[in-house]
């Protein structure tokens, strides 16, 4: 018997096969998209990687969020110096529980000081502005709010009137004020002496890493500016606390911890105002009806102009039989009685900045570019030689004999024997031993301090 197709089954089989069909090519399409998506992805996230890694930054997220287990936060220092305003943007990470590290640095200057604008301080806005843009541009714009900016005025605005000095701050705290970054009341102050050896020596012992290893020797501090000289160190022996006289010794709370240093900032003992002291000059005053001042300390046979906090003197060398021997005597009586001496220090690593360099590199005691170590007589040598040749050699300054003669003596009224070693550079691990890096990061440590109270 002949059998009957099955109309229905057939048709069902017509539907099946494309159907079938249709769903297998569905779901290799949406396989390739989906590999495709990845791959792609992949690719920008590497490509972007290795661009952060082309720019030396580090991939950024919000303030108070980890990238790859590093906190990342920003400090914004305004430096107001006599010559100039300098700005620096650092970059800090920071691991759960560990002491921050510095990862970036970015430093301007421009001329001249905020003093020059003291009888128009309209004229003042322009440079902090500019200074400003380029904070915007070296600051992700996520991190701005939470980034603190400050400025801290040294020697220029120092010597102005104090009206003056306080319409400047005011005009800049205005600027601050209108700008995206983190301002607080206190974000525009002229720096005390004292401030500024804490900062610098805070600055010198975070690069050298002795403030991440408890237990690890600190080391002291000596800067040598125009017109003050600064000296900070932590003591160790009991002697030092108990004998410093009145307002030599400071406290710092820093990581935490608190350092009970011995810092002190000598106004007047400059080198530019020991110069005015030793020639018998007197600092803000013109010489008496124009007199030129003579000293044994310049080079013999000189005459000439000499500028100081904006006044001109004339001044002149004179000749003698022994000029290193007069012209310590002369420097020996601006000094007595004006110097705390300490013991410590003979057992205290030190580094020197400032003036202390730019001398040693003047006369071939250390390298130029790289700095390098000294021991204190190598001033005293120098100071002898220059003075001893100033006559048939005169030096291309005429200040150097008196120059190279102040320092052997203001170290030694220290405490510094002539076989202490002292190092000399400009920068540690290639960052600037500015006072600036201390300043901030102290500064953002006592903000964190303010907000936890308990850490």
């Amino acid at each position: 018997m002949r059998k009957i197709p099955n109309n229905g089954n057939l048709k069902m089989t017509k539907v099946a096969y494309p159907l079938g069909l249709f769903i297998c090519l569905f779901i290799y399409v949406a396989y390739i998209k989906w590999h495709w998506a990845s791959a792609t992805q992949a690719f920008f996230s590497i490509t972007e990687v290795a661009s952060g890694a082309r720019r030396g930054q580090q991939a950024h997220s919000p303030l108070g969020t980890a990238t790859h287990g590093h906190e990342v936060f920003y400090g914004i220092m305004f430096d107001a110096g006599s010559t100039g305003t300098r700005v620096h943007i650092f970059q800090f990470a920071r691991q759960p529980g560990e002491t921050p590290t510095l990862t970036h640095e970015t430093f301007k200057a421009l001329k001249p000081g905020l003093s020059a604008y003291a009888d128009d301080v309209e004229k003042s806005t322009s440079g902090i502005q500019e200074l400003l843009d380029v904070a915007k541009k070296d600051v992700p714009f996520d991190f701005w709010k939470a980034t603190p900016l400050v400025l801290k005025a040294t020697a220029g605005l120092r010597l102005l009137p104090g009206e003056k000095a306080q319409k400047l701050l005011q005009k800049v705290k205005e600027v601050f004020k209108a700008s995206p970054f983190l301002v607080g009341d206190d974000c525009v102050s002229i720096m005390n002496g004292t401030d500024e050896g804490v900062s610098a020596w805070i600055t010198v012992n975070f690069l050298t890493g002795s403030l991440k290893t408890p237990g690890r020797s600190s080391v002291g501090m000596l800067d040598l500016g125009g017109g003050s000289t600064q000296i900070t160190f932590l003591p160790r022996v009991e002697d030092t606390l108990q004998t410093s006289p009145p307002g030599y010794l400071t406290s710092l709370q820093m990581f935490n911890r608190t350092y009970k240093l011995y810092s002190y900032s000598y106004l007047g003992l400059g080198l530019m105002s020991a110069r005015l002291a030793i020639l018998g000059g007197i600092e803000g005053k013109p010489a008496e009806d124009g007199k030129e001042l003579v000293s044994p300390c310049l080079s013999p046979g000189f005459t000439g102009e000499w500028q100081h906090a904006e006044i001109t003197y004339r001044i002149s060398g004179q000749k003698a039989v022994n000029l290193h021997e007069l012209c310590a005597s002369r420097v020996s009586e601006i000094l007595r009685n004006k110097v705390h001496r300490t013991e410590e220090v003979k057992d205290v690593d030190f580094y020197a900045f400032s003036y202390y360099y730019d001398l040693a590199a003047n006369v071939g005691l250390i390298d130029v570019e790289k700095g390098g170590s000294l021991v204190v007589g190598d001033f005293d040598i120098a100071a002898k030689y220059v003075c001893r040749t100033a006559e048939t050699h005169p030096p291309g300054n005429p200040f150097l004999c008196m120059d190279l003669t102040y320092i052997s003596l203001l170290l030694q009224e220290f405490g510094f024997p002539e076989n202490k070693v002292l190092k000399l550079t400009r920068k540690i691990n290639n960052v600037e031993t500015s006072w600036a890096l201390g300043a901030i990061f102290h500064y953002i440590d006592s903000l964190r301090r303010q907000k936890n109270p308990a850490s």
